[in-house]
């Protein structure tokens, strides 16, 4: 069995690509029970360059909650006072509205007000005074409230995903909306970069860079560039995976030989080995309350995914259904584990209930990896390849609503979900 770090590199090394940082979203699917929604052109739109009624609809649709109407009418803000008969003969369930307004100081008003078309309310609204810049930052924080007053769960399209792509010779980390959209770059590097990993405040990303000529972790923060060294040891130093606290790293080293799970101070310093094993132990996760980590191992054979104790005791197996499993990402809420299982000699997502260990494939592709939830838990993003071409994709839990988030001319691998910010 390949390490985590080689398994991750062996799929990332062999593909060409130009990094794009612009995405076309294709929603395909059908839910069985989403929620009928018209979304008004906002009033005075066309003076900003977001179309921010596009991208409230765009996110909502990709949750796989709800399904827009076209709507056959202007556009309305938020003080009018819609017919909702007309919306309600039309199918829609609730409607959203709003305004676009520039300020004398550059920046943009956004307001929007939503309505329960079938009962006659107002279920409120909010405005946001933002820079042009983020304007679909704006659009998402729309697309959020709206889907927690119709869902009862909280919405994370204002949340960030980190991706990596590579250019010829180039490799690129970047940080970018939920739908893929407004993408930045953190690092650039002539050598590999893998396995990024948001830590639980949203502020820094783990990463495995080559840049040293082998692998090594640092730490970097996303808001003023800087980075640090956390480890560089002997041998190789691969999959960081954090903390809910944010004051620790799991991270799989080779300094004692074979591929080991070590903690180690997200602050740096030695690291504490997590388990006393002969085998190849790589990519671990924690649980959402801390007290396990998740991993890969090869100690029955072949790739299957086990769980210990923090403390480094009781280990157990996780995974039974299929002989090769791999990297597994555990939901917030902690019900669920997507991993990825290899059938035949196709690579798919699969989702597996913790409690029950009921599993289900959720993906029809050939070439999945690198699965990561939403912070509400309600979506999957992970990387495939689709219709001859790589790609990112989202689907929803029971796997009938996918997204495609696709480079145009791109290639985008290992992708992962920012946590829920200012929290």
């Amino acid at each position: 069995m390949a390490s985590g770090l080689t398994l991750a590199l062996l799929l990332f090394l062999g593909f060409e690509s130009h990094a794009l940082a612009q995405f076309r979203v294709e929603v395909s699917g059908v839910g069985l029970t989403q929620v009928p929604i018209s979304i008004a052109p906002f009033k005075g739109q066309a003076t900003s360059t977001q179309k921010i009624s596009s991208i409230v609809q765009a996110d909502l649709e990709r949750s796989g909650q709800f399904r827009a109407l076209n709507a056959t009418h202007g556009p309305l803000d938020e003080v009018s006072l819609p017919d909702l008969s007309v919306f309600r003969q039309a199918g829609s369930d609730a409607l959203v509205t709003g305004s676009i307004t520039s300020l004398a100081d550059g920046r943009f008003d956004v307001r929007f007000r939503l309505w329960d078309v079938v009962k006659g309310q107002d279920l409120g609204g909010q405005s946001f005074a933002v820079a042009p810049s983020d304007a679909r930052l704006a659009a998402h924080r729309v697309a959020d409230y709206v889907y927690e007053k119709l869902t009862g769960d909280k919405g994370a399209f204002s949340t960030r995903i980190a991706y990596v792509t590579k250019a010829g010779p180039r490799y690129q980390l970047w940080v970018a909306d939920s739908d893929g959209e407004n993408a930045q770059s953190a690092l650039a590097s002539p050598e590999p970069i893998i396995s990024p990993a948001w830590s639980p405040d949203g502020n820094q990303l783990a990463y495995v860079s080559f840049e040293s000529r082998k692998p090594v972790i640092y730490v970097h923060n996303i808001s003023s560039g800087k980075r640090r060294l956390i480890a560089n040891f002997k041998g190789s130093n691969s999959a960081p995976a954090w903390s809910p606290d944010g004051k620790t790293l799991a991270v799989t080293l080779s300094r004692d030989g074979g591929s080991q799970l070590f903690l180690l101070s997200a602050a740096g310093g030695e690291p504490r080995r997590l388990i006393q094993s002969g085998s190849i132990d790589t990519e671990p996760v924690f649980s959402p309350d801390g007290r396990h980590i998740y991993f890969v191992s090869d100690r029955g054979g072949s790739p299957q995914i086990y769980k210990v104790a923090i403390t480094g005791q009781g280990v157990e197996r996780v995974t039974f259904t299929g002989a090769y499993n791999i990297s597994p990402a555990i939901s917030r809420d902690g019900r669920w584990m997507a991993y990825i299982s290899r059938i035949g000699g196709a690579f798919k997502l699969h989702l597996m209930d913790i409690e029950s260990g009921n599993v289900r494939v959720l993906s029809d592709t050939a070439a999945d990896e690198s699965p990561s939830f939403a912070p509400n838990s309600k979506l999957i993003v992970y990387a495939t390849q689709f219709q001859g071409k790589e790609a990112l994709m989202t689907t929803t839990l029971d796997g009938k609503i996918k997204a495609r988030l696709n480079g145009q001319t791109g290639d985008i691998r290992e992708p992962f979900w920012g946590p829920f910010l200012n929290e």
